[in-house]
């Protein structure tokens, strides 16, 4: 109530209102769960700020606001609050002289409120006006949780006893009316005597000091007691019920205990049985586990092994492979050799055509020598030619020398480079080619020599045919320098190509070697991993065959305690099936008692259809009542207007008698 009462001060001051003291004393004063402000008169600030917090508080149970002078507008912010509160079962309103705004804000309170339980609105003026009270009764007809409905001195006519009873005909919770001292009289009371056959929840009702005649209210007492007969038999019978099932839970409770206590003693054997047969498998789980370890490790070093031993293989066909490459290469520089040898020969050859060129050369200018001699004034009239022809042989004889002296420089490059290269292979070429060279020059110098001494022979014809040869010397030196561009490019292009295939047989060589070592020291590493991993191999063998005797008496182990489990689980067996036997019997009892249980069931079904019989009776019983008692009020009608039209010609009479009128000029027309 504390958070209540700070709560309610805070919406005061947020509202510019001050807190009432009277209200704050009273909340100081409260006991849990009840709010009583009874004849504490409400300002609307105060009625808005508790609308709030009716709202959201969950705490309060009971709201007691009676004789608080509630104003339309206090009162409708109280209601709006309470219409979404699921907590509050008690409200009390009594003396708060509510009309007709009131009334239609407890139609909206009834309408949408699903908790409150008991109202009390006596002394007020719900009834006066009658479409406000239609709009109450129409929110009483839609509500499904009040049960007590106090509506005393609210001036409720016939026409709001007619609201009530239709609104009545479509409750079906609620079960005490308070009508008393209100102005329902003849035509309220039997609106409401027509609607209660339809309700079937109400048992009590109380219509004294509302001008209703008494048979009405014997009507109303016969209908509202046949409720609440039929009422008393529900809850007997719910009673009844509730005792019976409670019966039955005892004994399924019983039965129930008795079955697990019995599951119980079960299953701490089949736990016992189950520890030893985890005990016995966790240790020859053991030893499977390292019995598989050692099979793994076997296995990774076969593997291994049988990876090494394809290492090897590929090493050995790599190096295979390299040896067919390194034999190749072999063949290769065999057949370079050779070819360079062809080579050298067909040089050779060249240089002997040269050589014998050079001597038909030779025989032919000795030949035109002595044709000179012989015919000195041929040669005079023929100087330039012959000088021509002497420049000529002489430019060949240079150019020869020139091209001799080249080769041999080539060749002697060549026969360095391939001895650096190949210093064993290619020894005896060189020296042959050495050699070669050697008789080579030997001979060109003894050529040189033949030729200085015919040019001294010729040296005298020079002077002669020098005029002829400076005629020819142009034509002699464009063919000249036509010869050199020809024979360098030769030459450029021999060594090019010659130069490119020893580049690229050395780089091979190395590449040749290079393999071949890596393969050796590949072979000789996979070698080493072979004889390393026998050894390992040899000792996991012993390993293993120690390990398979070692499972060999432990699997002899394992049958003697399966030996031993299976007489113990024949043991159980029988104990079980003893256990059975008395779990049978005790299911045929409890058979027995679930029969007696649905005897009993069929009993009660019995007695309900005895009631629900006797309930169709009394009420076939209530209508022919109820018919015979509309025609007994149609006959006293009748009576009561023949009674009064007596009582009107008595009363003409009497005057008649007293005033001296004859009775028949008062008499009323027929």
């Amino acid at each position: 109530m504390e958070e209540f009462l700070r709560s309610y001060s805070r919406l005061c001051k947020e509202s510019g209102a001050e807190p009432q003291e009277a209200v704050l004393q009273q909340l100081h004063q409260l006991p849990r769960g009840r709010l009583d402000l009874a004849t504490q008169s409400l300002t609307v600030d105060t009625c808005r700020a508790l609308g709030k917090l009716l709202q959201t508080e969950a705490l309060l149970r009971e709201l007691v606001l009676s004789d608080c002078m509630l104003s339309e507008e206090g009162a409708t912010l109280l209601f709006q609050g309470l219409c979404t509160n699921t907590v509050v079962r008690l409200l009390d309103l009594k003396g708060n002289n509510l009309q007709a705004a009131g009334a239609e804000a407890l139609g909206k309170l009834l309408r949408q409120n699903k908790s409150i339980q008991s109202l009390t609105l006596e002394w007020n003026h719900l009834g006066a006006c009658e479409d406000a009270f239609a709009t109450f009764c129409g929110g009483l007809a839609a509500n499904g949780a009040l049960q007590q409905l106090d509506l005393r001195n609210n001036q409720i006519s016939h026409k709001g006893a007619e609201e009530l009873a239709l609104a009545l005909k479509g409750n079906a919770s609620l079960q005490q009316l308070d009508l008393r001292w209100n102005n329902i009289g003849l035509l309220g009371g039997r609106a409401l005597v027509n609607c209660l056959p339809s309700n079937r929840t109400l048992w009590r009702l109380d219509l004294v000091g509302n001008n209703v005649p008494g048979d009405i209210l014997r009507a109303v007492e016969q209908a509202v007691d046949h409720n609440q007969d039929r009422h008393t038999t529900f809850r007997e019978s719910q009673a009844r019920t509730h005792i019976l099932s409670k019966e039955v839970q005892h004994l399924r409770e019983e039965k129930s205990k008795q079955f697990l206590d019995l599951m119980e003693t079960i299953d701490r054997q089949r736990e016992e049985m189950a520890r030893s047969s985890r005990a016995s498998a966790v240790h020859v789980g053991q030893l499977q586990e390292a019995l598989n370890e050692r099979h793994s490790i076997i296995n990774a070093l076969k593997a291994k092994l049988q990876m090494t031993e394809a290492a090897l293989a590929l090493s050995e066909q790599k190096a295979q492979d390299l040896g067919e490459l390194l034999v190749a290469a072999e063949q290769e520089q065999l057949s370079q050799s050779q070819r360079q040898a062809k080579e050298r020969r067909l040089e050779q050859q060249e240089a002997a055509e040269w050589e014998s060129k050079l001597l038909r050369d030779l025989s032919a200018a000795n030949e035109k020598n002595l044709s000179l001699r012989n015919q000195v004034d041929e040669l005079e009239r023929k100087v330039k030619s012959q000088q021509e022809q002497l420049f000529l042989t002489r430019q060949e004889l240079t150019n020869t020398l020139a091209e001799l002296k080249m080769r041999a420089v080539q060749a002697e490059e060549r026969l360095d480079m391939e001895k650096r290269r190949s210093r064993q292979s290619l020894e005896d070429a060189e020296n042959l080619r050495l050699k070669e060279v050697e008789h080579m020059t030997r001979h060109l110098e003894e050529s040189e020599q033949v030729m200085q001494e015919r040019v001294q022979r010729l040296e005298a014809t020079r002077l002669s045919l020098e005029e002829e040869l400076s005629r020819v010397k142009a034509a002699a030196l464009s063919q000249r320098s036509q010869a050199e561009e020809e024979l360098i490019k030769a030459r450029s292009q021999a060594h090019r190509e010659e130069q490119q295939h020893l580049a690229h047989l050395e780089d091979k060589l190395r590449l040749l070697v290079l393999a071949r070592d890596e393969a050796q020291s590949a072979c000789l590493q996979q070698q080493q991993k072979v004889v390393e991993a026998q050894a390992r191999a040899g000792q996991l063998s012993l390993q293993v065959d120690g390990l398979q005797r070692r499972l060999e008496e432990l699997q002899q182990e394992l049958s003697n305690k399966d030996q031993e489990k299976v007489a113990e689980v024949n043991r159980v067996r029988v104990e079980l099936q003893e256990q059975n036997g008395r779990l049978q019997a005790e299911l045929t009892a409890q058979e027995a008692l679930r029969e007696k249980a649905a005897a009993l069931e069929r009993q009660l079904k019995v007695l309900a259809r005895d009631h629900r019989e006797a309930l169709r009776d009394r009420e076939s019983e209530n209508a022919s009542l109820r018919e015979k008692l509309r025609l007994k009020e149609a006959e006293i009608a009748r009576i009561r207007d023949e009674e009064a039209q007596r009582a009107s010609l008595l009363q003409s009479a009497v005057l008649a008698y007293v005033q001296g009128v004859p009775p028949r000029a008062l008499s009323p027309p027929k």
